[in-house]
């Protein structure tokens, strides 16, 4: 029998919230944490706002001590006091710098979508180019590698078994809970701490602007910018922070009395081949659809169990095309489709930290029983009008909510899918 996979710990650093317990009231009371970015207007961005976590120098500095501070960037920062968060939250005690206890049953995978791009900008480049090589430091390397979010975490921790990086996209951080969770399903871990970060900067955003797929039309109105599954929706807004899961197996939580938010019951990646339709910035709808139920056949469920889904939902056109491609992978039909929501009205795209952020948002849900609004899109998209009723527009309490299937897409037509279920004891 395959282990099962449980959440026992969560942290987050997100654009409207700080925090477990704030999330949770920003997510119940639709807060959005968009804004305005002065910067962003200085070095004329077309979009000229964006999702950033706030007041996280002073709760950086709260976390680390100054010799730490010089190796944590913004994009390790937020990954790292999620990740000190939740382990805190799951009942596990850090150990000091001088403990040289190793826990080997227990893992790390951390990824990011572009990562330390603000180093390499505001640092390793001009310093470079003005012959100033010496003056870089012997911390930069920490801070621009790719797998220097997951080897900062592991040193917090003291984690000795698999300490990974990865990186998909936008799908990175759904990935990395994937990855986690078939790495204690076969045995070789008995914890993972898995989820994704981005740093905030423009020169991860810049090309993204230049593209012409960020939202342009609401500077002047930030809270209304992020427009998932509406008629109205101008392009996505780009956001930052980062999450990050304790996932561990069901024995190992129960043994220590561990609180558990939510059960994993399957994953399922794959790729489009960027054919049928699909391309590097576009899904093949295909793929995305054999995703789906790919994940509901890891999960060992049938489609009609799924009572709500969390989509990618960026507020671009793709949109529809994505409601359309879930209602044909679950052979649901507008009248009996799951309840639907994006959690991006609310904080924007996170890019390589998407996929966590929001799946510490389906497990708050699956533990206290609620699904949060999907703001700014009263006015739902023509094409999927008939599901309008599945959109929450309000706090929906939903006390019998059992299972969620929460999906990550990303450039590269790549496709991801998590099955959540509720924590019944058993």
């Amino acid at each position: 029998m395959k282990k099962r996979i449980v959440i026992t710990g969560m942290g987050v650093t997100a654009p409207n919230a700080n925090g477990l317990e704030d999330f949770e009231k920003a997510l119940r009371g639709g807060i959005s944490g968009i804004r305005f970015i002065p910067r962003l207007q200085e070095l004329n961005f077309g979009c000229q706002i964006a999702g950033v976590p706030q007041n996280f120098d002073e709760i950086r500095s709260s976390y680390f001590d100054h010799e730490k501070l010089l190796s944590i960037n913004d994009n390790i920062g937020y990954a790292s006091v999620s990740a000190v968060d939740a382990w805190k939250d799951a009942g596990l005690n850090l150990k000091s710098d001088d403990d040289d206890t190793v826990d080997w049953d227990t893992g790390v995978i951390a990824g990011s979508g572009i990562g330390g791009m603000d180093t390499i900008a505001n640092t390793v480049v001009p310093l470079i180019n003005e012959g100033k090589v010496r003056r870089l430091g012997s911390r930069v390397v920490e801070q621009v590698m790719s797998s220097g979010t997951s080897a900062r975490i592991s040193g917090l921790l003291a984690t000795g078994n698999q300490v990974t990086s990865n990186s998909s996209a936008c799908s990175t951080g759904n990935e990395a809970i994937i990855d986690a969770m078939w790495r204690i399903r076969i045995g070789l871990a008995k914890r993972m701490v898995a989820g994704g970060s981005e740093g905030a900067t423009p020169y991860i955003w810049g090309g993204f602007d230049a593209m012409r797929v960020l939202c342009r039309k609401f500077n002047d109105n930030p809270s209304a910018g992020s427009r998932p599954l509406s008629a109205t929706a101008a392009g996505f807004v780009p956001g930052s922070g980062s999450a990050m899961l304790v996932l561990e197996e069901l024995e190992t939580a129960l043994a220590r009395g561990a609180r558990i938010y939510a059960e994993i019951l399957g994953g399922y990646v794959n790729c489009g081949g960027q054919r049928m339709g699909g391309s590097m910035t576009a899904p093949n709808p295909e793929g995305v659809k054999r995703c789906v139920r790919g994940a509901l056949d890891d999960a060992g469920i049938d489609p009609t169990q799924v009572d709500a889904i969390n989509g990618h939902l960026t507020a671009t056109y793709a949109d529809p095309h994505e409601v359309k491609n879930w209602a044909e992978a679950l052979e649901r039909t507008p009248e009996n489709f799951p309840y639907i929501q994006s959690t991006k009205s609310l904080i924007g795209h996170c890019l390589g930290a998407a996929g966590a952020i929001e799946s510490v948002a389906v497990a708050l849900e699956l533990y206290k029983g609620f699904l949060h609004p999907s703001i700014n899109s009263e006015d739902v998209h023509p094409d999927i009008e008939n599901f309008a009723p599945k959109i929450p527009q309000k706090c929906l309490e939903f006390p019998e909510l059992k299972i969620i299937a929460k999906a990550g897409f990303g450039f590269g037509d790549v496709n991801s899918c998590i099955i959540f279920k509720k924590w019944e004891g058993k």
